[in-house]
């Protein structure tokens, strides 16, 4: 891992990502960056009112992780990034608009700008998508504790899951390495701990 690369962990919420993000971080030594949810200046809002500040709110974390995408590229050393722009667009924005949230004419702007702004971007080196089960996203997200997150509908977690599968379908910009994050215990137990650091160093 001595040249630069750029790693990106992918998945639904409570798949594990932050735990990944800094377990990995600590074992080689990464620079971290995490999801900026808390500076989301829309956020509140679109909970209120999700036809409203939908459209908004998506354009803030577009914007937002372009410029940290960026950043990412003129860090030295190898960095590893928990959430990316490609799942703002593919996956949230996408089931926003999916469930008509976002208007077939605000889609298309920002599925424009996303095109434009995804060629412009220098893609990971490895992909590590967290694939995990519904039940166990919501137990996750029962024992965290967020307040934002407490009242999320099991439908909602079940089509981010689907929309997660058929993007990683027709994913290429990089090689990818699927987690099954249900059953996968690296914290804990060695033999998944070494297979893991195996897969990762194989990629990369």
């Amino acid at each position: 891992m001595a040249r630069k690369k750029f790693i990106a962990i992918a998945g639904n919420i409570g798949a594990g990502k932050t735990e990944l993000t800094s377990f990995l971080c600590r074992k080689y030594g990464l620079t971290p960056s995490f999801e900026p949810n808390d500076q989301n200046p829309y956020l509140a809002d679109f909970y209120k009112d999700m036809k409203t500040w939908a459209f908004r709110s998506q354009l803030f974390f577009l914007t937002h992780k372009f410029r940290l995408h960026r950043e990412l590229e003129r860090t030295p050393g190898t960095v590893l990034q928990d959430r990316t722009l490609y799942e703002d667009a593919e996956i949230f924005a996408k089931n926003l608009h999916r469930q008509r949230l976002i208007d077939k004419r605000d889609w298309s702007t920002y599925w424009e700008l996303y095109q434009t702004i995804s060629q412009s971007l220098r893609p990971p080196d490895l992909m590590i998508y967290l694939r995990c089960p519904v039940v166990t996203l919501k137990e996750r997200i029962r024992l965290r504790g967020r307040t934002m997150e407490k009242d999320i509908p099991t439908a909602y977690l079940k089509r981010l899951n689907a929309l997660y599968e058929e993007w990683f379908e027709g994913y290429s910009l990089s090689p990818v390495l699927v987690l099954g994050t249900d059953k996968l215990d690296y914290l804990t137990n060695l033999v998944d701990r070494v297979d893991l650091f195996r897969q990762i160093e194989k990629h990369l």
